[in-house]
């Protein structure tokens, strides 16, 4: 059985903070986030025995910069993937600000979505089944799942049995960790949103 997940978000890249990116192609880390990621691996204890990502380049990489600090092996999963944000992806924040769909999904994440997206719903009913199959079929100590902000958040929220529409009240940057620790009862939340600042 898993003991620990720690759930690692992606380094920084270019786009972070003005463009939805969600599934676009093309988003790689820039030079801040290899280094962000090389010193979040300096955090992460005990030494995981496998290493997951999210298919996107950018998780890719940054489980890539993990695995070479710990030796350990890379699974692509993707139920670790980011939200699909339909016909939102790509758009600037500043646009998506005129939107008022965009407020009123930010209101409402436990029953709206994105127009032609998933919502939050399906992206935390995905997330949590991956984790807890995680927990049940592995036999190892620790894991890292490295993902997306709102994947990290949506885990999280159901662990702290709070609703979606508290998604704002859990802060999650770029490189932290935030880790769940098995008991008897399933999982718990023992760390969020824990950095190894420069």
């Amino acid at each position: 059985m898993v003991g620990i997940i720690h759930l690692v978000r992606h380094g920084h890249h270019a786009l972070l903070g003005h463009t939805l990116c969600g599934r676009m192609n093309g988003v790689t880390l820039d030079d801040i986030g290899c280094e962000e990621v090389a010193r979040c691996a300096t955090n992460v204890s005990p030494q995981p025995a496998l290493i997951q990502s999210s298919p996107q380049r950018r998780c890719m990489q940054s489980a890539s910069i993990l695995a070479a600090h710990f030796g350990s092996p890379i699974e692509i999963v993707p139920a670790l993937d980011e939200l699909d944000y339909g016909e939102w992806t790509g758009r600037s924040f500043e646009e998506l600000g005129r939107d008022p769909r965009w407020s009123r999904w930010n209101r409402r994440r436990g029953s709206t979505r994105p127009p032609g997206g998933e919502s939050m719903r399906s992206l935390q009913n995905r997330v949590v089944r991956h984790l807890e199959q995680l927990r049940n079929d592995h036999s190892t100590g620790a894991v890292i799942a490295v993902s997306h902000a709102e994947p990290i958040r949506a885990a999280l929220l159901h662990y702290a049995r709070r609703r979606l529409d508290d998604f704002l009240s859990i802060e999650i940057d770029p490189s932290s960790i935030s880790t769940l620790s098995a008991d008897r009862g399933g999982f718990r939340i023992t760390g969020i949103n824990q950095r190894v600042l420069a």
